[in-house]
C-alpha cells in the first residue's frame, strides 16, 4: 500500500467569515450534512459499479471506502 499524500486545502476567506458567525452546533450540523452527502455519493457509485450486490454488501463497501479501508 502506498503511503497517503498529505494535502492541505485552504478555506476561502469568505467561507471562513461565514463559518465564524455560526455557533458550534451549526458548524457541526453543516459538517454532518457534508458527511451524509459524501456517503450518498459513494453509495450511488457503489450501486452503479455493483448492481448485483445486496444492501448489506453495499453498506459494507461504502463504510470501507468512507473509512479509507480502516474497517
Amino acid at each position: 500500500m502506498e503511503p497517503r499524500q498529505f494535502r492541505m486545502e485552504m478555506v476561502d476567506v469568505r467561507v471562513a467569515e461565514i463559518l465564524s458567525l455560526k455557533t458550534p452546533d451549526e458548524r457541526l450540523h453543516i459538517a454532518f450534512q457534508m458527511w451524509e452527502m459524501a456517503r450518498e455519493i459513494v453509495k450511488g457509485s457503489v450501486e452503479k459499479q455493483h448492481p448485483e450486490w445486496d444492501d448489506s454488501e453495499i453498506k459494507r463497501e461504502v463504510a470501507r471506502r468512507m473509512s479509507h479501508g480502516a474497517i
